[in-house]
């Protein structure tokens, strides 16, 4: 990266170098001396000059000059082999020679440190974009504090680099050290320590340990403008988990608000049917007898169930939120549960005709037999809440393949449009006459997640007449054991 300092005997070769291509030179000269005049061999030695600035630097360029300069007078100005100098435009031109070698020299230098320069800017630039590029890929404070101790490693050529970052809400505090097969440093102090510092205040510290005890200016600046960028990073992860924290408890109160504002209005209509039928029962009026009693405990009855199943969904949806809906495996009949399923709902579909078509040949299935009843128990309320009255609600299943049984529930409500389709089984989520049905919102997100917990898959589509609802149970489980298996030991 940078020009490291150079040994004291890597100096010596420089210099020596320098004196022996001026002395490479003069025997060039010398051997064609006799057919050489002076203004050639001026030229010429300008060349180690030139080489000798270009190639290592204004030190032994300014060496090669002098050293020129002296070899000129002994071997091509009369008298020669002296230093002696016996006519003025002799001395005219030692003089000339020496003032263009210094000249050529200085202008060398500059152009050389110049362009030294220039590619160290270049390269720091690369590197800094590089540097800037693996940082945004980086999430956690720990990945960011790593790629900053790598890169500070490789462009530093440092013995050794550990990277500290500070804990920061929920993100413990971190500490990268590399190389880490080898870091035996921390035994005695850093060459270089730079804070992590934003506007937010100290996130970290950078420690290097470099081979030289001390660190040069422009790798100072460098390694500040890692650290700056460093800090950059970590102050932008922090403030994306406190923006990824603040949308969940948006969402969160959203959700609450929601769930609120429905179960407020499913809760307030059968309590007051509940209070209006224990009111008149209390009031003497109804004779215990007559059919107003009957009627009046079947609408207690009946609200009862409604307010059952209202905290069962809720407790439902709690459940799969929370990542504990297991499924209880047993080898059940889907015509079983779906018999179940539609002896519940008897009352409710008292205004519309129940089918179900159940082959014999869809073999057993290992489900839990309340969550699958309570499955079709919401696709069905979901058909009745929607269908109008005397159409029918059709219970079908098939055996798709070796691995898969099929269910559908088909009635006669509205259709959905398909890009709804995949959204009906979101919370709280409605498409049509929504201000016609009673309902939390969660039927058909429960039945999603009960249906996945087994590994299937649900889906709605539309009929030319109607919506029809799809799910898929496999045929296996890895809890459960073979049919056959089963059949044997009953």
């Amino acid at each position: 990266m940078h020009r490291l300092p150079r040994s004291p005997l890597f100096i010596i070769v420089e210099y020596s170098l320098a004196l022996l291509l001026v002395g490479l030179t003069t025997g060039v000269l010398h051997l064609f001396g006799s057919v050489l005049d002076t203004q050639i061999a001026t030229v010429g030695y300008l060349l180690p000059v030139v080489v000798s600035t270009l190639a290592w630097g204004l030190g032994p360029g300014i060496v090669a000059a002098l050293a020129a300069f002296f070899t000129f007078n002994y071997f091509f100005i009369e008298p020669r082999y002296t230093l002696i100098v016996a006519r003025s435009q002799d001395l005219l031109v030692l003089v000339a020679f020496l003032a263009v070698a210094a000249v050529l020299n200085q202008l060398l230098g500059r152009t050389r440190s110049a362009l030294s320069n220039a590619q160290q800017r270049e390269h720091e630039a690369l590197r800094l974009y590089e540097f800037s590029t693996a940082l945004a890929g980086q999430h956690t404070d720990r990945s960011i504090a790593h790629t900053v101790a790598q890169y500070t490693l490789e462009t530093f050529q440092a013995a050794g680099v550990e990277v500290v970052v500070e804990a920061s809400g929920d993100q413990p505090s971190s500490r990268v050290r590399l190389p880490p097969d080898r870091f035996t440093l921390s035994d005695r102090p850093p060459t270089a320590i730079t804070p992590l510092l934003t506007a937010r205040g100290l996130l970290g510290e950078i420690h290097v340990w470099l081979e030289r005890v001390m660190i040069m200016p422009a790798e100072d600046r460098l390694l500040k403008t890692f650290a700056t960028q460093g800090a950059l990073a970590l102050e932008r992860a922090q403030l994306a988990r406190l923006e990824t924290r603040a949308q969940v408890a948006e969402e969160s109160d959203r959700l609450k608000t929601a769930l609120l504002s429905s179960v407020s209005h499913e809760l307030r209509t059968p309590l007051a049917a509940i209070k209006a039928a224990v009111t008149s029962l209390r009031g003497g009026t109804i004779d215990w007898h007559s059919a107003a009693h009957d009627e009046l405990l079947a609408t207690i009855e009946e609200e009862t169930d409604q307010l059952n199943a209202l905290v069962g969904n809720l407790l439902d949806m709690s459940r799969i939120e929370a990542g504990v809906l297991k499924p209880q495996r047993a080898w059940n009949d889907l015509e079983e549960i779906v018999g179940a399923a539609l002896a519940r709902l008897r009352q409710t579909a008292r205004h519309h005709r129940l089918e179900i078509a159940v082959p014999d040949d869809v073999p057993l299935v290992p489900v839990d037999f309340v969550q699958i009843q309570q499955v079709f128990i919401n696709l069905i309320s979901n058909g009745l809440k929607y269908s109008p009255e005397e159409t029918t609600i059709r219970v079908e299943a098939k055996r798709r393949d070796r691995e898969t049984v099929v269910a559908r529930v088909i009635n006669h409500g509205p259709s959905v449009p398909e890009e709804h389709l995949d959204r009906i089984f979101d919370k709280f989520y409605r498409v049509t006459a929504a201000d016609r049905v009673t309902g939390t919102g969660l039927g058909l997100s429960i039945c999603k997640g009960i249906v996945e917990a087994h590994g299937g898959r649900i889906w709605a589509e539309n009929l030319p007449d109607g919506l029809a609802f799809n799910f898929t149970l496999p045929l296996h489980a890895k809890d459960m054991l073979p049919l056959k298996t089963v059949e044997r030991e009953l």
